[in-house]
């Protein structure tokens, strides 16, 4: 049985805005992510309060999503810092294939939760 699923490999850069950055940000500092691996090719120190704020969004970005879907157009997030003009651009890089079984110990079609527990919230 094939268990593959596509990821996208990402680049994330940091990116100059007009306003001042105050935290270590320096334009064009990236890291990447390939898989489930955060890759820092940089010897320069990431903002770990900026890789916070970027974490949660960075899973959605990996995957494959509808045209209409506002994570696929929205690729600039602002440093969490209010005071630091700094931005970070998430962007796709390469298509990366993944096998279920080297990801997880859950066999496929074993599922945890039922649809019940998803019940619309009113």
């Amino acid at each position: 049985m094939n268990d593959n699923f596509t990821l996208y490999d990402l680049k994330v850069e940091v990116i100059a805005t007009d306003k001042p950055m105050v935290c270590s940000h320096k334009a064009g500092d990236y890291f990447l992510v390939e898989g489930e691996n955060l890759v820092f090719p940089q010897t320069h120190s990431f903002s770990m309060y900026s890789l916070a704020a970027l974490l949660p969004l960075l899973p959605a970005k990996q995957r494959p999503l509808q045209g209409n879907d506002w994570m696929l157009s929205d690729s600039l997030i602002a440093c969490p810092d209010p005071n630091c003009g700094a931005k970070f651009r998430i962007t796709r890089i390469r298509k990366r294939i993944q096998s279920h079984g080297k990801c997880t110990a859950v066999p496929i079609g074993e599922e945890h939760l039922q649809p019940e527990d998803f019940r619309q919230m009113d």
